[in-house]
């Protein structure tokens, strides 16, 4: 990426760059001892991006978290170029840390072409007139402005929720990409669990961790606009659990599709 970039995003996805090897060095501390998934995918969205022409955007992403994650230490993203072609490249990402390997992704970009635009229109679950403002208590949650269910007193936020950046991003089709991947991993492991599984930690609570995630970006993104994350569980067995989300702009159009399974180990 080329310019001035002056949003927190933006500089998150400034890379020392040597060929197509990206290195970038998280915060010295974060919310919690791992990294946080939605950080490492944005920034390995990142780098895959930044080795394709600028006329292809992203058209979607499909991710392993292979380990957890450190605060200030270096990631590699080494960048692998599966294919270029008329209408999509593909793009492999590692991401290591301290020559461990912590991230999988596998990335395709495509050049936009006319054609249908359909997509289902169902209720929303919670409008945005009835949903109140939360402070949840997670990682670089104070990024953004969350509205939730009333009756949500957990300390994340458990969608359906409306969600948009407290700042504005710039006009870059790239770093808004970057941005919904950020923010897309906010929801869908506490919608992932058990029945019955408290949320809250404490003496005696589960273990979680996000295992894989995929997004595909169908329309353009205005992170600063309020948006609609609808998540959905699919199915829970052999201590994992497998969820479908749907980011929804305030006009009910549907802007991206996610899905993520986690790993959910009671006591």
């Amino acid at each position: 990426m080329t310019g001035v970039k002056h949003s927190w995003i933006a500089r998150l996805l400034q890379f020392e760059r040597d060929g197509d090897v990206f290195v970038t060095t998280p915060p010295p501390e974060g919310p919690g001892p791992r990294l946080f998934g939605g950080l490492i995918a944005a920034q390995s969205l990142g780098a895959a991006g930044a080795t394709v022409e600028p006329g292809k955007l992203p058209q979607s992403l499909h991710l392993y978290f292979v380990r957890g994650g450190r605060y200030g230490v270096d990631v590699e993203l080494h960048v692998g170029r599966t294919r270029d072609g008329r209408s999509f490249d593909t793009r492999r990402v590692t991401a290591i840390q301290q020559g461990a390997v912590i991230l999988e992704m596998i990335a395709s970009f495509h050049a936009a072409e006319p054609g249908a635009d359909e997509y289902p229109t169902p209720t929303p679950s919670l409008e945005l007139a009835e949903a109140r403002l939360k402070d949840p208590d997670f990682g670089y949650a104070s990024r953004f402005q969350i509205r939730t269910r009333p009756e949500d007193d957990s300390v994340f936020a458990v969608p359906p929720f409306w969600i948009r950046t407290r700042e504005e991003i710039e006009d870059d089709p790239l770093v808004r990409a970057c941005t919904l991947t950020f923010m897309s991993d906010f929801g869908p492991v506490p919608v992932a669990r058990p029945s019955g599984v408290p949320l809250e930690e404490g003496e005696g609570s589960a273990y979680a961790a996000s295992l894989d995630h995929s997004v595909w970006f169908h329309r353009p993104f205005v992170p600063h606009d309020w948006h609609r994350y609808e998540v959905h569980p699919l199915n829970v067995g052999d201590s994992r659990g497998l969820v479908h989300g749907s980011l929804y702009d305030a006009g009910g159009t549907l802007i991206a599709t996610t899905t993520q399974e986690a790993l959910w180990r009671c006591p």
